[in-house]
């Protein structure tokens, strides 16, 4: 049962929303000196406006493995969904055991504003930890 399964803290792995010359991109970033393996992320966004209710498709990513220092594309992202809340749920196991988190980009978070500088990409991007 779920109750009776031990998720540790999410430590050392983020999700980051950068941009490039070809647009929009959702990166998971694995800063642990282990590496992430089997790793399932559920993306979805939803929110509403004055009038309505939103919400996008729900997608599942598989990722098998994210050495130690490195990272993978989990999607492309369209700028028409960034009104929205942007809900990245990360699921992998490092030796076995299974970690867990919810990485959720608020409405409007992800402007050029906000960008940063990301190393491991080497591009700008919104990092959420």
């Amino acid at each position: 049962m779920r109750k009776d399964i031990d998720f540790s803290p999410v430590k050392d792995v983020h999700v980051v929303v950068a941009k490039d010359e070809e647009g929009w991109k959702v990166f998971l970033i694995n800063r642990n000196n282990q590496k992430l393996e089997n790793i399932m992320v559920t993306s979805r966004g939803y929110g509403e406006t004055k009038t309505e209710k939103q919400k996008t498709s729900t997608l599942r990513h598989m990722i098998p493995f994210v050495d130690p220092s490195e990272y993978a594309l989990i999607e492309p992202i369209d700028d028409s969904v960034f009104h929205l809340n942007n809900e990245y749920w990360v699921s992998y196991f490092i030796d076995g055991q299974v970690y867990d988190k919810k990485f959720i980009f608020v409405p409007d978070s992800i402007v050029e504003e906000n960008l940063i500088f990301i190393e491991e990409l080497e591009m700008k991007g919104i990092l959420h930890d």
